[in-house]
């Protein structure tokens, strides 16, 4: 690789610069020419460009960079070109000696003109796609050569191709050439991609984007949550929670725990993974455990790569990618980035902060700089808002839930769409919300009373009735929602919020809802 070839060259070994001139010629070249459309200025421009690069070469710290630090060059140079304005003139190698042959004047008119053709069939594409063209077919470069250099995702250079064909079947003049397309490898055979759920993973399978898909299922906001999610003792504990809050059989938990992780395992068989989320707690907190494990991992060839968004075109209540149509699904493809050491080291830190059973490790992560994934901050401050607010003893659930009930929304399906529209930035499921539904209306000390209630929904089944409920708050309810009666205190608890427990009377940890902080029951008046 180029990586020894450099250290050689910033010795001083002239065979080491041969090669690497040898070897990146090509791709200079076409980066050149899409910003000066003239392959004389382009040739000197790459000159100035390597002249430049090995008399700089000692500021470059890490060998890795030289391609994307080259390409800069590259382009530098090319905007000089153009604010020179220089006129065009005739490299002499081109009617010199080529392979000990005399090369003729017909000849190099006719490589001429063959180039204007391709480079004219290609003017409509995207600067994107074409450069893409450029390197793949004119300069014959590896898919993962043009990655290193333009710091772009293989995925993405699969995908430009990809159109990029769909476009010149119909107007590229040459025919040899569209025979060289029909060759193409329409990307995506060693991808995978891992999303938050079935509807998102069947609006993949149903577009034009190719790979494997693994849904992640689980649900990291509700119950307990350990550090090493692996191990079986933690795994059980959490598998039986899940059993008796929301009905997931504990087998079928279990089952699915180590069917995914066996399917990450062998993640070094695909090229390049990608990692579909929003912005919300359900999903970010998902995302981070996969960093987290990732992290621990040594990627080999493999490309992580991460798809992340809280909004979308058109939408102005964006609550998750399963929001989209097919088509705004494929539109999507190729616009992930790669995850690097900050996104992977960050993750891991969010995750063991998540799982922390210090409540401190919680508070603290909110403080620190988390600008790497964008949207943890407000996802773990809503995170720590469900704690027991500093005024009644409600978590924002509850409190949301009771506002909405006292408005007038009184049936299960209409409240759990409000409240789930209100607090978007959870991401909460039928499931979670339902388990705590049920929490607010149970014995002693209800909240909540659900007139027609047979029983809650839960993971295998649903009952019919319960659509037809009606749900209206009680007059302790009301002291709470007023402020009057503190019902931590009056209830008691027995919360998880990640790794974190909070059990009893004595409740010590509060959300002030005012100045968005967790305090210490002490700090806070009656």
């Amino acid at each position: 690789m180029y990586k020894g070839w450099i250290e050689k060259a910033r010795a001083g070994d002239r065979e080491a610069y041969e090669t690497i001139v040898q070897q990146f010629t090509g791709m200079a070249l076409a980066v050149a020419y899409e910003k000066l459309r003239d392959s004389h200025w382009a040739e000197d421009a790459v000159q100035e460009a390597f002249a430049e690069a090995f008399g700089n070469l000692h500021k470059l710290r890490e060998t890795e960079a030289f391609p994307g630090w080259f390409k800069v060059i590259v382009e530098r140079q090319c905007h000089r070109h153009l604010r020179r304005k220089r006129h065009l003139t005739i490299p002499l190698h081109e009617i010199e000696h080529l392979d000990g042959e005399q090369t003729s004047l017909a000849a190099i008119v006719e490589r001429r003109e063959m180039q204007k053709a391709l480079h004219a069939s290609i003017v409509d594409l995207s600067p994107n796609m074409r450069l893409a063209v450029q390197l793949f077919y004119f300069q014959g470069y590896t898919i993962r050569e043009i990655s290193s250099y333009l710091g772009t995702s293989t995925t993405i250079l699969k995908k430009r191709l990809y159109d990029a064909r769909i476009k010149l079947k119909r107007t590229l003049p040459v025919a040899d050439f569209i025979s060289v397309f029909n060759d193409l490898n329409e990307g995506g055979e060693a991808v995978l991609h891992i999303v938050n759920g079935d509807s998102v993973a069947d609006k993949l399978k149903q577009g034009a984007i190719q790979g494997e898909i693994l849904v992640w299922r689980e649900l990291y906001p509700a119950g307990p949550v350990f550090h090493d999610m692996e191990e079986s003792s933690n795994r059980l504990i959490r598998a039986q929670f899940l059993e008796q809050a929301m009905g997931i059989p504990q087998e079928e938990y279990i089952k699915i725990s180590e069917t995914q992780e066996r399917a990450l395992q062998d993640f070094k068989k695909y090229n390049e993974i990608v990692l579909w989320f929003e912005h919300d707690l359900f999903d970010q907190t998902m995302l981070c455990y996969l960093l987290h494990w990732f992290e621990k991992q040594s990627l080999g060839q493999t490309q992580l790569s991460l798809l992340c968004i809280g909004a979308y075109p058109g939408i102005d209540l964006f609550r998750g990618l399963g929001q989209l149509s097919t088509k705004q699904i494929e539109a999507l493809s190729g616009t992930w980035h790669s995850v690097g050491q900050k996104e992977l080291e960050l993750g891991r830190k969010v995750w063991a902060a998540y799982a922390s059973q210090e409540i401190d490790k919680h508070i603290q992560l909110v403080r620190e700089d988390t600008s790497a994934l964008p949207f943890v901050r407000d996802a773990f401050e809503a995170h720590l808002s469900r704690l027991p607010s500093t005024r009644n003893g409600l978590g924002i659930i509850e409190q949301t839930t009771l506002e909405m009930v006292a408005s007038g929304v009184n049936t299960p399906y209409e409240l759990f769409s409000r409240v789930g529209d209100q607090l978007n930035v959870l991401g909460m499921g039928d499931l979670e919300y339902w388990y705590r539904l049920s929490k607010m209306s149970e014995e002693p000390h209800p909240l909540l009373h659900v007139q027609g209630l047979v029983a809650f929904p839960d993971f295998k089944q649903s009952e019919p009735l319960f659509r037809e409920s009606v749900i209206t708050i009680t007059e302790l309810g009301r002291d709470v929602l007023a402020g009057e009666v503190d019902w931590a205190t009056l209830k008691g608890v027995d919360e998880w919020l990640g790794g974190f427990r909070q059990q009893g009377q004595t409740v010590a940890w509060r959300w002030d809802a005012t100045n968005k902080k967790v305090i210490r029951k002490a700090q806070h008046r009656h």
